[in-house]
């Protein structure tokens, strides 16, 4: 198993096919939910993944939405197979990186609801009410950093 970071001007091509390919099959076929996920961002994204057997196991994404105060958000979370661990050290990876780039002060995350648990374990704060976000009940949650 190998955990991957990289900034979208160092991804291979394969590499970039890949996550986008993984991204449209959890999200648009698997759950049927039909979004643009060429939203325009990922050109200024840190790329969090993880290889394993050659094919990406676990994925997301990280934005600094503002250099001036540091507010981060991570995004496009997403794991092919549960219970193995891959989300959890997808996310730990991702929160250490987001720390050394942009030394946030706090990191946002859209949840969907049925995953709250799992972020709060990782020390998560539900920030709102229930919204709807591509056809999808979430919720906004941020990590507090010191």
């Amino acid at each position: 198993m190998e955990v991957i970071v990289k900034k979208y001007d160092d991804l291979t091509l394969d590499e970039l096919y890949d996550i986008l390919r993984i991204r449209v099959q959890v999200f648009v076929v698997e759950q049927e939910v039909p979004y643009n996920d060429l939203d325009g961002k990922d050109n200024d994204a840190y790329h969090v993944f993880i290889r394993e057997d050659n094919q990406i196991k676990a994925y997301l994404r990280i934005l600094c939405e503002d250099e001036s105060n540091g507010k981060v958000k991570i995004g496009r979370v997403l794991t092919t197979e549960r219970g193995k661990g891959y989300g959890r050290l997808v996310m730990e990876k991702g929160i250490e990186t987001a720390r050394k780039a942009y030394n946030p002060k706090r990191i946002n995350i859209h949840s969907q609801d049925y995953v709250i648990e799992f972020y709060e374990k990782l020390g998560f704060k539900q920030v709102s009410d229930v919204f709807i976000e591509e056809d999808r009940p979430h919720v906004s949650m941020d990590l507090e950093l010191e």
